[in-house]
């Protein structure tokens, strides 16, 4: 019988995480949600003039970090990716069921045109802005993490917000609004969101501090990029 030498060492199974996947769904739902419901509103309140999507769309960020944190850019990439897909077709859905006709007795036309109708500049600057903005969050904290050798979360989550959200930022509202809104509505609002957003992740940075540490102890895992390809453009 002729000698075909060692066996091969079997491939070793892909990790598996237990909290992985609800991230995903969560990061998910609050992207969905920001961009359908808060985009194009204008709220004042107490003389502040902001976006409504404020609120909430930079939870969207504090889970890029978390994300990032924990399992490094490659498996927040495969989220930001997940999201990406999920605007795209939430805009393909909107716009399709807007344009079937509507049965003569249903009364409703108007209202979903006004809820859900954000025509084809929204939705191409959620898309840009969303996906060059994430992908500045997750490079930016994982190059810090590699620099501070896993010290100073707080300086990672808050200097990769500052980078990932002004992109986000001024992408978004020029391609959204510029020539729809006057000029100064879109960089006082622009100006304006952005602040929040930062303010809203320094807030966080507490809760954020938490969370990471319990999925870093649950998961076991607490990744750094040092051998990561950062395109973009794979899964």
């Amino acid at each position: 019988m002729a000698d075909h030498g060692p066996a091969a060492p079997a491939p070793s199974a892909p990790r598996t995480y237990r909290y992985y996947d609800l991230l995903l769904g969560g990061f998910v739902a609050i992207l969905l949600c920001s961009n359908l419901i808060g985009a194009g509103k204008i709220a004042q309140v107490g003389g502040f003039t902001f976006g409504a999507g404020i609120l909430f769309f930079p939870l969207a960020y504090v889970f890029g970090d978390v994300l990032t944190e924990v399992y490094g850019y490659a498996k927040s990439r495969r989220v930001v990716w997940a999201g990406f897909a999920a605007i795209a077709f939430s805009s393909i859905m909107s716009a399709t069921v807007l344009a079937l006709p509507p049965a003569p007795d249903w009364p409703n036309q108007g209202a979903m045109e006004t809820v859900f109708g954000c025509g084809w500049r929204i939705a191409i600057a959620c898309m840009v802005a969303y996906f060059c903005g994430e992908f500045a969050n997750s490079f930016v904290l994982a190059k810090l993490k590699i620099r501070t050798a896993g010290r100073h979360l707080w300086l990672r989550t808050i200097g990769s917000t500052i980078v990932g959200e002004g992109v986000d930022s001024l992408l978004f509202y020029p391609i959204a609004f510029l020539g729809i809104w006057s000029v100064e509505q879109v960089f006082t609002v622009m100006g304006m969101n952005y602040l929040l957003k930062v303010v809203w992740e320094v807030l966080l940075t507490p809760i954020t501090y938490r969370v990471v540490a319990f999925l870093k102890r649950a998961e076991n895992e607490d990744y750094y990029d040092r051998d990561t390809n950062f395109t973009p453009f794979r899964l």
